[in-house]
Parts: structure tokens; sequence; C-alpha cells
């Protein structure tokens, strides 16, 4: 054993192994923690994710207000009903009926 150990250049080689271990080690580091690492990537994954479904959500309440704005610039029975539901008209000849509960509302 000890001739063995006589034979190898001990403090060379094994201070190329520890420096090469230590270079190993920084480059670990900096994949899963720096800047643009592993970890970063995955929470802009997630972010981007998220961002995906709050578009899709707001394309389709795009489209049905899209679709309400057709109907009011083409059609009378769509701003029949909201003039009725949100201000409360009623046309002429129709009787308008309150109806007042007894009960309180919760």
């Amino acid at each position: 054993m000890t001739q063995l150990l006589n034979r190898l250049p001990f403090p060379s080689v094994w201070l190329a192994i520890a420096w090469l271990m230590v270079l190993l080690a920084g480059w670990q580091y900096r994949l899963w923690f720096g800047d643009g690492g592993i970890l970063e990537v995955r929470a802009y994954q997630q972010r981007m994710d998220q961002l995906a479904e709050q578009i899709k959500v707001n394309e389709e309440r795009n489209q049905a207000l899209y679709g309400e704005v057709l109907d009011l610039k083409q059609g009378v029975d769509a701003i029949e009903e909201r003039a009725r539901r949100e201000l409360g008209m009623i046309k002429q000849g129709e009787t308008f009926f309150q109806i007042i509960s007894r009960e309180p509302h919760d």
C-alpha cells in the first residue's frame, strides 16, 4: 500500500481532483440556483401557465361582450331588455307591478 502511495504524484493528483470537485459543485449550484437556473425556469413556467389561463378566461369574456355589443347595435330586443332590467322602463300600455315582501331579506 505504501509502495502504491509512493508511486502516485500525491499532491498534484489530489489537488486536481479537489479542484475539479469544487468546479463541478459550482456548476451544479449555478444550474439549480443561479440566474436562469432550473428553479427559476420552473417558476417562470408556472407563471406562464397562470397567465395563459387568465388570457383564455379574458378571451371568452371578450367574446361574450363582443356578442352583446353586436346585439345592441343590431337588435331592438336587446336594447329593450336592458332598458327594462337596468332602468326599470316599461312599454306604453303596460302596467308595472312591484311586489314588496313583508319578510326581511337576509
